[in-house]
């Protein structure tokens, strides 16, 4: 770009020379203009002449090429040069209003490591590359590093930059036992960390997937103008030539009355028109502004931890109507704690809480990890049937037990029920109500409200488990955005229905269903998706693998990306990084922003230039104002799509 601006500058005080040189000799002024002119031009005319041999003609560059080239032949030195110098300070402009907004995405990519300390067998470490590190290998993060590779802490406490994750500024702490993330950096603490998953499938590698592929999806707008300049451009050369041609031959027949008899002169000043009417139709106002009101737009979001995978999601966040949730992870923080254990057979409070820990021994599932936690921090039991349960960092105080899995034999989860594990010998099931209706196990229907997890051993019912799940703070907020904006909003929840509807009530949600399997959920979506109107869209904001096939289905399909499953994630069109359901407010807000300014930008461009030409075509303006209705609408109209770039956060 540097190159290119010295050129200009160069070519520009060369065209100021020719300006101040006498009118004689003419040839030396002559000569002062075409030094410049190809100085300024040179790569206009050389894209030009390599597009014709590749046969796409009509471009912009085929557009400034003809008219200086006209203008030169017409003699109008000053003008062909300038044609051509604004031209190229609005290209130059241009470049840098992409390079500005292409940034703000490509900054992401600052998180792609350069290396992981992969630690050796005798204590020592070896810089390696991410790539070559396997899954259960020990790989140490030295304070300033970034974190390469997802995994757990095995030893250290730091605190965290995650603002290129979440675009939050507050540092996140991690301590032994946690879960950390490729891409943050590492701040002050000495880490030890155990690879859970390999660099290609780690958070970082699919950030850096879903930022190169972008711009990939085209808004609808973007596609209309992308085929409407391929229509436009041979168009207006047709109309050019017609102008330039038809007027003389009309005039000097005498058709049109007045004097007869053909003159250069007149063919000389109906050219000149043609040539400015060539100047005003080029459409770089509209090629470029709608494509970059959406880049800005995409870019601005990222800065905010909402990654889009294109354009095309952007626009359709604009005309949402219904906003579709899951519950756990969504709404609430999907952090659970066991709250009461109550049996009612032959076990005691102890070995049913141990039952049901074994049987969700091998889930991921929030649900499991709080029946796990409860099981290994040895939680004593009160008078009231409460387990008072230390946090995960008490653990080690407490002498914590772990899980015995050579206790466990065969194991099957059971979609949307539960679990069904072999544990010693014993044929437990641990779930819903529906599991045990399904196993014909004989129980007593409570109306509790909170999860409950239902536990039988050898067809027998012994008791259940209640768990809290804590509504997110932000999640009143977003829920109070979207309908203060007209949209509806619905959660569907595998959960029981009485805690569905506290969390509806709570939040003031306009629907809720409950008790739904994955499938169930799907058809749900579908009914809503034929209530909505033609254009209004529905979105689906979820968290877990099993709402990968309704984020797909979904007009928008949006995944919480910090605790969100890799399968949600690679399903959404959109992820929040950050995990706050209000982020939703953002994106539509910067929806609406991106598509206002993008027809805003048409609009203007296509006045300004109708106006311009057919004032041209009637000779009541110059060449200059042609290079305004081109290069001048082109800049305002960059300068308008560059305030998709800013986003104000909620």
């Amino acid at each position: 770009m540097k190159k290119r601006s010295g050129k200009l500058l160069v070519g520009a005080a060369l065209f100021l020379v020719a300006l101040l040189l006498p009118a004689e000799p003419a040839a030396l002024k002559f000569a002062a203009y075409l030094v410049a002119y190809l100085v300024i031009g040179y790569q206009v005319l050389r894209k030009a002449f390599n597009n014709i041999k590749r046969g796409k003609v009509f471009d912009e560059n085929f557009l400034m090429a003809v008219a200086s080239i006209g203008a030169f032949a017409t003699g109008e030195y000053p003008e062909a040069v300038a044609v051509m110098l604004f031209y190229q300070i609005g290209e130059l402009f241009e470049d840098y209003a992409v390079g500005k907004s292409r940034k703000s995405i490509t900054e992401l990519m600052n998180i792609r490591p350069d290396y992981a300390n992969l630690k050796l067998a005798d204590g020592e470490t070896e810089k390696v590359d991410p790539d070559e590190v396997k899954i259960g290998d020990i790989i140490v993060v030295k304070p300033g590093e970034k974190v390469p590779l997802d995994g757990v802490v095995l030893s250290g406490s730091s605190m965290l930059d995650t603002a290129a994750l979440t675009g939050e500024s507050v540092p996140r702490s991690v301590r032994e036992g946690e879960e950390i993330l490729s891409g943050c950096i590492n701040q002050n603490g000495l880490l030890e960390v155990e690879v859970k998953k390999a660099f290609g499938e780690s958070t970082v590698s699919k950030i850096l997937e879903l930022v190169e592929s972008a711009t990939s999806q085209k808004a609808k707008m973007e596609n209309f103008i992308t085929r409407f300049a391929g229509y436009y451009t041979p168009a207006v050369v047709g109309a050019a030539v017609v102008l330039a041609l038809l007027p003389p031959i009309l005039i000097g027949s005498g058709f049109l009355g007045g004097a007869t008899g053909f003159s250069g002169a007149l063919f000389k000043k109906w050219v000149y028109r043609a040539l400015e009417f060539l100047v005003v139709s080029c459409p770089c106002a509209l090629v470029i502004s709608v494509p970059l009101s959406f880049f800005g737009g995409i870019g601005g979001a990222s800065k905010i931890g909402l990654l889009v995978k294109g354009s095309n999601y952007l626009e359709a966040a604009a005309y949402t109507e219904y906003v579709v949730m899951d519950k756990t992870g969504t709404l609430t923080k999907g952090v659970f704690k066991v709250e009461t254990v109550e049996n009612c057979g032959k076990l005691s409070k102890e070995e049913l809480l141990k039952y049901a820990a074994y049987a969700e021994a091998n889930s991921s599932h929030p649900i499991s990890v709080s029946l796990r936690e409860a099981y290994e921090a040895q939680g004593t039991e009160s008078a009231s049937g409460t387990v008072a349960q230390g946090a995960a960092a008490d653990t080690e105080e407490q002498g914590s037990r772990k899980i015995d899995k050579s206790l466990i034999g065969s194991v099957e989860e059971i979609a949307g029920h539960g679990v069904a594990a072999e544990i010693e010998g014993h044929k437990v099931f641990a779930g819903n109500q529906k599991l045990m209706k399904r196993e014909n196990i004989v129980f007593e229907a409570k109306d509790i409200t909170g999860t409950v997890v239902h536990v039988a051993v050898d067809g027998n019912y012994e008791g259940y488990i209640t768990i809290a799940d804590q509504i997110k703070e932000d999640a009143a907020k977003a829920i109070k955005g979207l309908k203060a904006r007209g949209i509806k909003t619905v959660m569907l929840t595998g959960d029981s229905r009485a805690v569905a509807e506290s969390v509806g009530k709570t939040l003031g949600l306009d629907e809720v269903h409950a008790e739904l399997l994955p499938e169930n959920k799907v058809e749900e979506v579908e009914k809503l998706l034929a209530a909505k109107s033609e254009k209004g869209k529905l979105m689906f904001v979820g968290d877990g693998i099993n709402d990968a096939p309704v984020l797909a289905r979904a007009d928008v399909g949006v995944a919480m990306g910090g605790l969100g499953s890799d399968a949600a994630i690679e399903a959404a069109d959109v992820v929040i990084m950050t995990d706050e359901p209000s982020k939703l407010l953002n994106l539509m807000d910067i929806a609406k922003k991106t598509l206002s300014i993008a027809k805003q930008n048409v609009v203007f461009a296509l006045t300004v230039k109708l106006l311009v030409l057919i004032l041209c075509a009637v000779g009541l303006v110059n060449m200059w104002a042609a290079v305004f209705a081109d290069v001048g609408v082109s800049v305002l109209a960059i300068l308008n799509a560059m305030r998709a770039l800013k986003v104000a956060e909620e």
